[in-house]
């Protein structure tokens, strides 16, 4: 069983910027993804930053790319992700996770293990 605990978000006024950080209970090298998900009230889960752990390849997709950067940390078994230029619609509820196996890595589907979430409001 993998334990993961976000912490980081917060309220920030539009244009602002705020780091998440994840805390996992194993190494990230051991995971076959990690990623970013965030989940706005009425709205399904989407994926923000991914990353496809043996290859190091990284996805992002258009809504954020350019504002966001997934990166980690695997002595401190850590996963963050930096929010640059933060728009209202940034506003949710984020979460990190991380799989087994999976190879795709950009769907919730893909991932096996959940953060409990933090929330992002961003104001203008």
């Amino acid at each position: 069983q993998v334990r993961l605990v976000e912490s980081g978000g917060g309220s920030v006024q539009v244009g602002g910027s705020l780091r998440l950080s994840c805390a996992s209970s194993a190494y990230i090298d051991s995971f076959s993804c990690v990623g970013w998900f965030r989940q706005a009230p009425g709205k399904e889960r989407e994926g923000v930053a991914s990353v496809v752990v043996s290859g190091g390849s990284t996805y992002y997709p258009d809504s954020v790319k350019g504002r966001f950067t997934i990166s980690h940390d695997n002595a401190e078994r850590a996963l963050y992700l930096q929010m640059n230029s933060l728009k209202p619609e940034d506003t949710a509820i984020y979460y990190c996770a991380v799989a087994y196996g999976s190879t795709w890595c950009r769907t919730p589907a893909d991932y096996s293990y959940w953060g409990q979430g933090t929330q992002v409001t961003v104001s203008s």
